[in-house]
């Protein structure tokens, strides 16, 4: 009678388990069908053009996405270009530099801007960062690199301090935490045998953390800049701030551009018709560039095992 009753309960756990993960799926298919349903009028008038035009007139009812799509890669770009090595830094000093009595604290602060609500960002970057950025760093980089081939392109332009890098860096300081936190965890995870081998051997700590902790730690490495990347993707109301929300090109990184959930953030609010279809096929395109990467690192990161299971 215990075994049948035991039997019965792993099976009712076994498919409610089972139901849970198949309502992941269900929720993703979801949110897929109504964005496509609700874009049904902008996908039937546009077509794939859409991608590729840099029109948005609401008076005129013309809508393209080329400006929002270039504004929300250039600020992940910038974002993890920025955070990425930062992040390095921190875990590493976290895990092999800093002293004892330290690292509980700086982790413990990391970790806390991560609580920091991305509006707070926001505002930060509008009424503090950008009046400094403006008067001091950008006349300073514009000269700096006036003249030079290519970067005087890249850094060009008038010092608004709103614009495409500005979102960026502020992006970066948003996603700094969720990268240092993945890579702080898989580099304590590194057997100590390894690297006090490595030591032994006479690596320095920069030998250790090249040849030993990052092959190591590889895959988690990846996990993490993936896990901030999604995060710079899909984030909204500190890009909103400080990113100008203008629909044009941008002809530097200091140029006033839009993004992807700027865009929606700013407009859907008062949308109707066509406007309304076409911003929620802005969604469904933020959806599936997030898919869309989110596929290539798992790809990344089977190669990396096959990689390593054909060396041994």
């Amino acid at each position: 009678m215990k075994q049948t009753q035991n039997s019965l309960l792993d099976a009712i756990f076994k498919n409610l388990t089972r139901s849970f993960a198949f309502f992941v799926f269900i929720l993703l298919a979801g949110i897929m069908i109504s964005l496509i349903y609700g874009s049904r009028e902008s996908i039937a008038e546009y077509g794939l053009s859409f991608l590729w035009t840099n029109e948005w007139d609401p008076v005129r009812n013309e809508y393209g996405a080329l400006v929002p799509i270039l504004g929300t890669i250039a600020t992940s770009f910038i974002a993890l270009l920025i955070a990425v090595p930062v992040s390095f830094g921190i875990a590493m000093f976290l895990t092999e530099l800093s002293p004892i009595w330290l690292r509980r604290p700086l982790g413990t602060a990391i970790e806390m801007l991560a609580a920091i609500p991305s509006i707070i960002y926001g505002m930060w970057g509008l009424f503090v960062f950008v009046p400094l950025f403006q008067e001091y760093v950008q006349p300073s980089l514009i000269s700096l690199f006036e003249g030079v081939p290519v970067l005087g392109t890249i850094f060009a332009g008038p010092p608004f301090g709103i614009g495409v890098f500005t979102a960026g860096l502020i992006l970066s300081i948003m996603i700094i935490p969720f990268i240092t936190a993945v890579m702080r965890d898989v580099f304590e995870l590194v057997p100590s045998l390894l690297k006090e081998s490595a030591y032994g051997l006479g690596s320095t700590t920069w030998e250790v953390t090249w040849k030993v902790v990052l092959p190591f730690t590889r895959n988690g490495v990846i996990g993490g800049v993936m896990l901030g990347l999604g995060r710079a993707l899909g984030e909204t109301m500190a890009v909103t701030f400080v990113i100008g929300n203008a629909f044009n090109l941008p002809s530097s990184i200091f140029s006033p551009s839009n993004s992807i959930a700027s865009a929606l953030a700013n407009e859907f609010n008062e949308a109707g018709g066509m406007q309304k279809s076409a911003l929620l096929e802005l969604g469904l395109i933020l959806f599936l560039i997030t898919t869309v990467v989110l596929a290539l690192s798992k790809v990344m990161l089977l190669r990396l095992s096959k990689s390593e299971g054909s060396k041994t």
